[in-house]
């Protein structure tokens, strides 16, 4: 069982490719291998594998952060399955998990959304997305200041809301502030939700 993010900038062009694509690299190296794992292939699409599936969302969701702390933003899509065939490239890899991040990212445009999964299991993929399309609300409209504490704090769990103000040079006043207009309490509850459900899949 792994789970595949397939994405694509929105309004990529908005900025010069390597204004974001350094930092897009850096962030997939800390997830796996390049191209074995990750891919950056036709300018501003990617692929991505990871392999704890729980772990899926929140990947997405720093994705996410770090390219609205830039101005930009993804439309992603999350395949849930197996990987029958591994190639030395992503791109070239196949299984159900695949499929299903495919099928579904070709209908991200037509839904309106920019981030929902497909698991196969419909009980599951409809209250999750549902949940999803809700949180995208919020997300959808980070600010550049939200999308840093988001990804500062997901790429430092475990670090106090001070050390965080240091990190982004602010006060735990501030930090405070941002992580309420973020709604990070509540993106994180739904990364919980998101886990318990995919559990019950995988085991």
């Amino acid at each position: 069982m792994t789970s595949i993010i397939t994405g694509d900038i929105v309004n990529s062009r908005k900025l010069p490719s390597n204004i974001w694509i350094d930092g897009l690299k850096k962030l997939f190296n800390t997830k796996g291998e390049n191209p074995i794992e990750w891919e950056i292939y036709r300018g501003d699409e990617f692929q991505l594998e990871i392999k704890n599936v729980e772990e899926a969302l929140l990947a997405a969701l720093e994705i996410k952060a770090y390219l609205k702390g830039i101005k930009l933003d993804a439309r992603m899509s999350i395949g849930i399955g197996d990987k029958t065939y591994q190639a030395n490239k992503i791109s070239e890899s196949n299984g159900t998990a695949f499929v299903r991040s495919g099928e579904l990212f070709d209908t991200l445009k037509k839904q309106k959304t920019t981030l929902a999964i497909n698991s196969d299991n419909p009980d599951i993929d409809s209250d999750i997305n549902l949940m999803l399309r809700l949180g995208l609300t919020f997300m959808d409209n980070w600010l550049v200041q939200s999308a840093e504490f988001v990804l500062t704090a997901i790429q430092n769990k475990g670090l106090l809301q001070e050390e965080i103000g240091v990190k982004l040079g602010i006060n735990q006043a501030a930090v405070s502030r941002r992580r309420k207009r973020a709604q990070f309490d509540l993106m994180m509850e739904l990364d919980n939700y998101f886990r318990k459900k995919i559990k019950t899949i995988t085991i």
